[in-house]
């Protein structure tokens, strides 16, 4: 008999007798054939939809993510109690844990950063924005705009910035001298008409306004508007500085006199407020005393602050500053008292530089000669936070998780009490929002193979029927129910497989454009991204296509019972 018991030779049987039946469908029947290609063109679409909707949500992921984290890191470690990365209260930079998390093998990257507020003001020049790109379009200029000034130094890793400069190039940092560069955005400059090379007037709010002027030599432009309308980047040591962090001391000469005697103060900024000073004999809570001079000397201060305890003692104190003040007499005599003042009782005095550091006071027959030596400050030594990126993206909550382990609840030598961020918590808008689009992925995924189901389902009930001769004869001849099924399941994987490969060349090849080509455009505003962007793996368009093929095949077991129904004697008499 024709039909072996063979599973190898009842699979040839059946792929053979589906081919040559499928073949004259499409090319003869005047009822199955639209039938057939409006199946094939309904899985091409299916195919097509959801080739874009996983690039297009992949890619739009992806890149903000990338460029969310580019602008800060994947884990931010900060002081404890606190919501905003950009106003936070400092940590030391030196500290234990640095050199333990750079041998972790799954982060990447960690380094330092300090924040501060800032507000630019624009150029008076009325003329047109251009930025060197033939960008002529008009724009109202504002006077100021409120940005973040991101402190690094020349160990920070700018590969992201870098690849996202559109014109000038990135801020250099000495290590002896601050650096006044800073660059921005392709947004802030536009909106306060700056160009490469101009300065750029800054204030910064302190106990009084700081007026700072930069010099602007990049300009850059990442499409992500929310973070490019804000952010700027310039050197540590300005934004440790401004932010008045840790003590920095000097020791001044009041202006008056007490008992015909100089007041020799302490002028300190930064710390807490509550401050201690030691004059040479331990810190003490008085923060000067009167002098007269007679002899050649040098006054040392060493400044620091505490909490409840004198000496600071199982408490978060800054880290002390140092300043000296030299006197020299010139002249004879042994008194040094009778200083001269003015009408008002105050100190005449003769400056000998243009910072006020040097000068001299007269007193009878003698000149006292005065230098300050202002401290260098302890800022330096407090930064903002720790960026760290990660290896694996999708190893960052169980990354976090071991962080906070090792780093929270945990007070530092110092006693300060640190608290890690990941970026999903720090910018937990945006990453909600990019949650929401898994959603619609599913929905659009589960609707689309819905109607390929459908339509194929409606495609093989109509080959049963225009072919209920043929499963008759085939009955007759003693092929089983499950063998004639299986002609018509491969029939129907077929033309699945037919409008897999027109739905990938179509969804491809729209795909291929939009990355090299960006026809799509978006609002930055609205969807933080300039461009549509598209990404697709192979692991994804291989699931994809396998899923498709599976449930789509696996749907169609259903319809084929029908075949089951068919009786052979009336199959044959039927026309």
């Amino acid at each position: 008999m024709y039909f072996s018991t063979s599973k190898k030779r009842i699979l040839s049987f059946e792929y053979f007798i589906s081919k040559k039946v499928l073949k004259n469908e499409v090319q003869g029947k005047k009822v199955s054939r639209p039938i057939v290609r409006i199946s094939i063109i309904s899985i091409a679409l299916a195919v097509v939809v959801n080739l874009i909707t996983i690039a297009v949500v992949t890619g739009f992921q992806h890149e903000v993510r990338e460029k969310v984290s580019g602008f800060g890191s994947h884990i931010f470690i900060m002081s404890s109690g606190e919501n905003s990365i950009y106003e936070s209260e400092p940590i030391l930079k030196n500290q234990a844990f640095f050199s333990t998390l750079k041998k972790d093998g799954e982060l990447e990257n960690i380094q330092y950063v300090a924040y501060k507020p800032v507000l630019f003001q624009s150029n008076k020049k009325n003329r047109q924005f251009k930025l060197q790109s033939g960008d002529d379009t008009s724009y109202v200029q504002q006077e100021i705009q409120g940005a973040i000034l991101k402190g690094i130094d020349n160990n920070y890793d700018l590969s992201f910035f870098k690849q996202h400069i559109k014109f000038g190039r990135l801020p250099k940092f000495s290590k002896d001298t601050y650096s006044n560069e800073i660059i921005v955005s392709k947004r802030i400059a536009r909106d306060l008409n700056l160009e490469i090379g101009e300065e750029i007037k800054a204030f910064f709010v302190k106990n009084q306004p700081v007026k700072r002027i930069f010099k602007l030599v990049g300009i850059y432009e990442t499409g992500l508007e929310e973070f490019d309308k804000k952010m700027t980047i310039g050197d540590i040591r300005i934004v440790q500085e401004l932010n008045d962090w840790g003590i920095k001391a000097s020791i001044i000469i009041a202006d008056t006199l007490s008992n015909g005697e100089l007041i020799v103060k302490a002028d300190v900024i930064g710390g807490n407020g509550n401050y201690r000073f030691d004059w040479g004999k331990g810190y003490e809570q008085y923060s000067g005393f009167t002098i007269c001079p007679i002899k050649d000397t040098v006054i040392r201060l060493i400044v620091s602050d505490y909490w409840m305890k004198i000496s600071g003692e199982n408490e978060q104190t800054s880290i002390p500053d140092t300043a000296y003040l030299k006197i020299k007499i010139k002249g004879t005599g042994y008194s040094a008292c009778d200083f001269k003042t003015n009408n008002d009782k105050e100190l005449i005095r003769d400056y000998l530089n243009d910072d006020g550091t040097k000068y001299s006071i007269t007193a009878s027959n003698k000149t006292l000669m005065f230098e300050q030596f202002i401290g260098k400050g302890s800022s330096s030594n407090y930064v903002s936070g720790f960026e760290i990126s990660v290896k694996n993206w999708n190893r960052l909550p169980e990354t976090v998780n071991r962080l906070k382990k090792q780093l929270e609840l945990i007070p530092t030598k110092n006693n300060e009490s640190l608290s890690v961020k990941s970026i999903i918590d720090t910018q937990s808008d945006i990453f909600v929002w990019l949650e929401f689009l898994d959603l619609n992925v599913v929905i659009i995924l589960t609707l689309m193979i819905l109607i390929g189901i459908i339509n194929m389902g409606s495609a093989l009930l109509v080959l049963i029927l225009v072919r209920t001769n043929f499963i008759g004869i085939m009955k007759a001849m003693g092929a089983s129910n499950w063998s004639i099924r299986k002609i018509f399941l491969i029939q129907a994987a077929f033309l699945i497989m037919k409008g897999m490969f027109y739905g990938n060349l179509i969804g491809l090849s729209l795909c291929f454009l939009q990355h090299f080509f960006g026809l799509i455009s978006l609002n930055p505003e609205v969807y933080y991204l300039s461009k549509v962007p598209v990404e697709l793996s192979f692991i994804s368009w291989s699931i994809l296509n396998i899923v498709t093929l599976i449930v789509c095949l696996s749907a169609l077991i259903i319809p084929s019972v029908v075949i089951t129904r068919i009786s052979p004697t009336k199959a044959i008499r039927f026309n």
